[in-house]
């Protein structure tokens, strides 16, 4: 699939900020065999008075700016043409829960892919009992780990409600555990939790989603999403697969890759520091359009 992205991030002050100095990672990767960035824009307005690129830990290309001057709100627009390529059908190559630990120990990699590092608590994914407890049905069964995390996947979507206005970005995953309800962001960080309590590597993915209108409804401009799913890895043969519990189905064609982490602290849009006080208000729009191949 080719697609058109173009997503616009509006940050509106109650009083002038100043001295704002952000970090945004809104321009989709480029993956080998699964999608490529053909070509991509990031505008920022007012002007950056300083403005630098790099690569994290991740591998993620990254925008850094700092705007010193008084300003009454912050506009971002990224526009990119991406391409997303099917993914084949495998066979269950994955061990039994029990084979796990082994091939997690004969992995000596420590890149942004090592599995090591999506096994313990991170900066918005602490241990949390009751999560691990919920996932403790699947701990002494003889499923492969890749049989487990779709049946974790297929429960957490049977389990939650999405509800847009239940939780905030804030929102812990026991509190959207307790809920039941919440956003992707909620599904993918209880989902995570639940695996790495069973000892099954699991992260975060960041990324741009494609909705269809219900039948006979024209597509409302700015009405696609970002949207959060999880990385689960799955041994050394199956390797990393990616499943969206919040749709309850494995990410696909209309996934678009943005950014992979530990969890929402390593891929926010946009993160940063400014001066000022009050309130603001946030606007967002997507648009993810599907292009005509020949």
């Amino acid at each position: 699939m080719l697609y058109d992205l173009s997503l616009h991030m509006g940050y509106i002050y109650d009083v002038p900020a100043s001295g704002a100095r952000h970090i945004m990672r809104l321009l989709p990767l480029s993956l080998n065999n699964r999608q490529r960035l053909i070509a991509g824009s990031l505008k920022v307005s007012p002007h950056p008075d300083e403005q630098s690129n790099f690569t994290d830990f991740f591998q993620h290309p990254t925008t850094s700016i700092l705007v010193r001057n008084h300003h009454e709100k912050l506009d971002i627009r990224m526009q990119a043409r991406v391409q997303v390529e099917s993914q084949p059908i495998t066979a269950d190559f994955s061990p039994v829960l029990a084979e796990l630990p082994d091939e997690i120990s004969d992995c000596w990699a420590v890149d942004s892919s090592s599995p090591h590092h999506f096994l313990g608590t991170s900066p918005r994914l602490p241990e949390t009992a009751e999560i691990a407890d919920y996932a403790r049905q699947w701990a002494t069964t003889k499923l492969t780990v890749m049989q487990i995390a779709h049946a974790v996947c297929t429960q957490i979507y049977k389990d939650f409600a999405y509800d847009a206005k239940a939780t905030t970005v804030e929102t812990t995953p026991k509190e959207a555990f307790r809920l039941k309800r919440g956003v992707c962001q909620d599904f993918t960080h209880v989902m995570i939790i639940a695996l790495r309590s069973l000892g099954i590597p699991a992260g975060y993915v960041s990324g741009f989603l494609r909705t269809i209108p219900p039948p006979g409804k024209e597509r409302l401009e700015g009405a696609d999403a970002m949207h959060a799913w999880v990385r689960v890895w799955c041994g050394e043969t199956a390797g990393w697969i990616e499943l969206d519990p919040t749709n309850n189905i494995p990410a696909g064609t209309d996934h678009i890759v943005v950014a992979y982490g530990r969890d929402y602290s390593d891929v926010a849009p946009v993160i940063g520091v400014l001066k000022s006080y009050g309130s603001q208000k946030t606007v967002q729009a997507v648009d993810v359009i599907p292009l005509k191949q020949h």
